[in-house]
């Protein structure tokens, strides 16, 4: 068993709240931009003062309806600056924000607001508001709906107007004293958050996070990456503020005082970072390889020259990023790197706003190769690993601090622990207190004061984890060997054809894979092997040609894995996994049950064909 910790330098006080921070920022730095927030089309600011301003009166609209401490409120909607208010006015109220993915179906909205009791709900829209119709009557605690976007079809409890005005219009009698007196009263220990799992077994379990926990993440994060979190910085968020990852770091941004903007508009995202220029980005590890992939399939598709061109650049950057934890590039590297920067590497920054240095990345595991990459080409990424369980990140890499392939070292406060059985075992402040009314699930979680992952994980010996696997997703053959999925998904993802896959053979003779194909790369490969541009998918899973090329990625992946645990046969699908089809949570984590029902014939297909 190896153990590895962190000392703390950061001290939560007993009293404290996240929502201290609007008013203590308000005082002391009135005319500092905080968020700078999308209004007709332009980026607008919005001073630390300001939103102090907005955040008591929304604050005071929900003590007006009756929302008293301690009481959950649901938020559900897209990534937007309403999304933050309302979070922060919730606190303020002394209440708890209970998150809700704004892609979540009827069935699971009506579920966690039921279980947690909820007493009030903002939603975005106004199909939102539509579903909530359905779903209100078994939700006997729901008192209050707020639509963020106010429409002529659906009002605001009679008042026609958007959430925030609504709610500042209902609490013009609650006077600031009343106000600042109920925030008060909540203390460290006393539930912030409460966060339900993405439910990719069962019913979703709802995570008690404390205003400790947060504060305690924020201030360890903020340690970590102090070059890149500080006064005057630029983020843009674009993942779902419902998810721990994001919600987290947003509040370490506003803590330092990291200018936040935000965008829910993933399609018109390279546009937005081009305006936005954020200094750096928060993200999944899917997008860079998109990113990836995307760039290098151009390259291919224009032509041999380019094609040479790119790969040459990728091996460049990979080597100069090696090359720094050997004792730095050699001269003839360096001038490589420097034409490549001009021909490749800034036509790649420029599509992450020009200004991007760096970012954080969590979620799944990015791939040493892919991180050696874009750390080459001027964009280091630095890679963490969290649950909603530890308030996000547990461990981390950070500038001046990081080893490719590993998910870092645990962040001061917390220690990591590997038993014998590889799981990953963890205590510290950012440590969640329970499972809401799960006793059972809550105990089942600790074994002698550490909370169990489920993860399964190396340490080495200073201290930087790598994750190998995850312990409910092991699969173990007719023949008894144990195998780790995620090693071959990860690099199988890697290839620019291929969008999803997921690895089977629990039980089964041997290990199989179900791959899809990815729709942006498809019209290239097709061009490129003479087939019509409108053939879909469906007609060629078992063409010879698009067989070979996915054979080929298989080999690859097998290259990481022993004998035993190859893929010995795949099957390519006809159709995607995605979010809406149910396949993948909305941060894009494989629902194995979902694709394993979903699938069946087509897995059983692989054992008997």
């Amino acid at each position: 068993m190896r153990e590895y910790s962190v000392p703390s330098n950061y001290s939560v006080d007993d009293s404290a709240s996240v929502a201290a921070m609007v008013f203590s920022h308000a005082e002391s730095y009135p005319d500092t931009v905080m968020f700078q927030r999308r209004v007709g089309g332009e980026w607008t600011d919005v001073t630390a003062a300001e939103f102090a301003v907005q955040v008591t009166a929304v604050a005071k609209g929900l003590m007006a309806s009756g929302v008293q401490k301690g009481d959950r409120v649901g938020l559900l909607s897209a990534t937007r600056y309403e999304w933050e208010l309302i979070d922060f006015a919730i606190w303020t109220a002394g209440a708890v924000t209970v998150p809700i993915y704004e892609t979540s179906s009827a069935d699971q909205v009506q579920w966690i607001l039921s279980d947690s009791a909820a007493v009030g709900i903002v939603c975005e829209n106004a199909k939102h508001r539509a579903m909530l119709n359905t779903i209100e009557a078994e939700c006997p605690d729901l008192a209050h709906t707020w639509q963020i976007e106010g429409t002529e079809a659906h009002v605001l409890e009679g008042s026609g107007s958007a959430a925030v005005e609504a709610l500042t219009q209902a609490g013009a009698g609650i006077t600031d004293d009343e106000l600042h007196a109920r925030r008060r009263e909540v203390v460290a220990d006393d539930m912030a958050t409460l966060i339900y799992t993405s439910g990719t077994t069962g019913r979703p379990k709802g995570c008690i996070l404390t205003h400790r926990n947060l504060l305690a993440e924020s201030d360890s994060a903020t340690s970590v990456f102090a070059k890149l979190m500080h006064p005057g910085q630029r983020t843009l968020l674009f993942l779902p503020l419902a998810h721990v990852f994001a919600r987290v770091i947003a509040v370490a941004s506003f803590e330092k005082r990291v200018v936040l903007g935000h965008t829910a508009d993933v399609k018109n995202l390279v546009n937005d970072l081009g305006v936005f220029k954020p200094d750096f980005v928060l993200s999944v590890p899917r997008v860079f390889e998109k990113v990836y992939n995307t760039a290098r399939q151009k390259a291919h598709s224009g032509g041999s020259l380019k094609g040479k061109i790119f790969e040459a650049a990728d091996a460049t950057a990979v080597a100069y990023s090696e090359a720094q934890y050997t004792g730095g590039p050699s001269l003839a590297l360096t001038v490589r790197h420097a034409v490549f920067d001009k021909l490749v590497y800034a036509k790649l920054k420029a599509a992450l706003g020009g200004r991007c240095n760096a970012a954080i990345v969590g979620g799944a595991p990015l791939g040493a190769r892919l991180g050696h990459f874009f750390s080459g080409v001027g964009v280091p990424v630095y890679e963490g690993y969290g649950l909603t369980e530890t308030t996000a990140a547990l461990t981390a890499n950070g500038p001046g601090a990081q080893k490719m392939g590993t998910v870092g070292r645990p962040i001061p406060g917390c220690a990591v622990r590997v038993a014998e059985d590889e799981e990953i075992l963890a205590t510290g402040d950012v440590v969640f207190s329970g499972y809401w009314h799960n006793e059972q699930a809550t105990k089942d979680t600790f074994v002698d004061g550490w909370f169990r992952t489920g993860d399964l994980g190396s340490l080495d010996s200073d201290g930087y984890l790598t994750i190998t696997g995850r312990k409910k997703e092991l699969i173990v053959t007719a023949g008894g060997k144990n195998v780790a999925p995620a090693v071959l998904e990860d690099k199988l993802r890697q290839h620019p054809l291929i969008s999803q896959c997921m690895v089977v053979g629990d039980q089964k003779p041997f290990i199989g894979a179900l791959i899809t194909i990815d729709p942006e790369a498809f019209p290239d490969w097709l061009k490129a092997h003479g087939k019509p541009a409108d053939t879909d998918v469906a007609s060629l899973v078992e063409d010879v040609q698009l067989l070979a090329d996915i054979e080929g990625a298989v080999t690859n992946a097998n290259k990481a894995v022993s004998h035993a645990e190859a893929i010995k046969k795949f099957r390519i699908l006809p159709v995607d996994f995605t979010e809406d089809t149910g396949e993948l949570t909305p941060t894009l984590k494989l629902k194995r049950n979902v694709v394993a029902k979903s699938f069946a014939t087509d897995i059983e297909s692989i054992y008997t064909t």
